[in-house]
């Protein structure tokens, strides 16, 4: 089982409804995300977070459980759900407005770990934004879930920077490298890796990035498609074609995908990890591709199934 840990919020996607412009709530969050993508490939995941009791987070554990995913991880609490807006569609990536002030999953604490995972839960995956990564307790209470399980299990990270958010760029880089080194597997976006290292190559930082610890560093290029190194050679696989209605939740689609692929290869241990040749890399990342465009060709956060992979592949 693949467990994502973090937040889970409402985003509120633009729309135009009759020719007005207007928001159409959709339950996210990036780790909430991965879980949903999980789900939808067939993996068997569950989801850590502690979530509103209001009807916000009455819908996201709905849809938690709607996907196949495993809640029995989660907390509940009276407070209230995050929400976000989100652009309206153009020229670069998204901006994001937050409403998270005494949130359910920005509060959460020590008392919320499980005190162990099930003996079969084989990865901790963590998407974090610059909320959940610099808002307390809850960052600090992630942190001390992934010291604590860091060599027990393969561990994930997908740092998801929102760089609007962000006031000190140097101190939130050191931050942001503590936890790569803890990694087993990092993926991150080339916009992320031009904010964190302005005037530096994408493929220096990550493989800057790699020297810190994890076997596999994977970076999403957009419209170009996605490169990752392994034991210092690059996998690099082209992008698809798509009309893009929105890039909301694609990196999240992309990520589950191939965390998907490994779980299926039996290749989520961290022995395994250690062996992964090349081509088993191409063609996991040809299917996180594949699966990101998808998500790309419809509004909100919305992957795709694995019949819908299949087809598209």
């Amino acid at each position: 089982m693949i467990i994502s840990c973090g937040e889970a919020l409402i985003d509120f996607v633009p729309v135009e409804v009759g020719g007005v412009a207007a928001y159409r709530p959709f339950p996210g969050g990036s780790p909430f995300n991965v879980a949903i993508g999980l789900g939808r490939l067939g993996a068997p995941t569950g989801f850590f977070s502690r979530l509103s009791t209001d009807f916000f987070g009455d819908l996201l554990v709905k849809t938690l459980q709607q996907n196949a995913v495993d809640v029995r991880y989660l907390t509940r609490a009276p407070d209230p759900s995050t929400l976000a807006f989100v652009s309206a569609p153009g020229e670069g990536e998204p901006q994001y407005a937050f409403y998270s002030n005494g949130a359910a999953d920005r509060s959460m604490t020590e008392r919320d770990l499980p005190l162990a995972f099930d003996d079969k839960v084989a990865c901790l995956h963590f998407s974090l934004g610059a909320i959940t990564l610099n808002v307390e307790p809850a960052a600090r209470t992630l942190e001390a879930l992934m010291r604590r399980e860091a060599k027990r299990r393969v561990l994930a990270f997908d740092p998801n920077i929102r760089a609007g958010l962000i006031g000190n760029r140097e101190a939130y880089r050191k931050h942001v490298e503590g936890w790569v080194a803890a990694m087993d597997l990092v993926k991150v976006s080339r916009a992320d890796l031009d904010w964190l290292y302005p005037g530096r190559g994408v493929e220096d930082s990550a493989e800057a990035w790699r020297k810190l610890g994890p076997r596999l560093v994977v970076v999403t290029l957009g419209a170009d498609g996605a490169m990752a190194l392994v034991d210092g050679r690059k996998v690099l696989v082209r992008g698809r074609k798509v009309t893009v209605v929105d890039t909301v939740g694609a990196g999240d689609s992309f990520h589950s995908a191939l965390l998907a692929g490994l779980n299926e290869r039996g290749a989520l241990t961290r022995d395994w990890l250690q062996k992964l040749e090349v081509d088993a890399v191409e063609a996991l990342l040809n299917r996180a591709v594949a699966a990101a465009a998808i998500t790309c060709s419809r509004a909100g956060a919305n992957p795709p199934t694995k019949a819908e992979l299949e087809a598209l592949l």
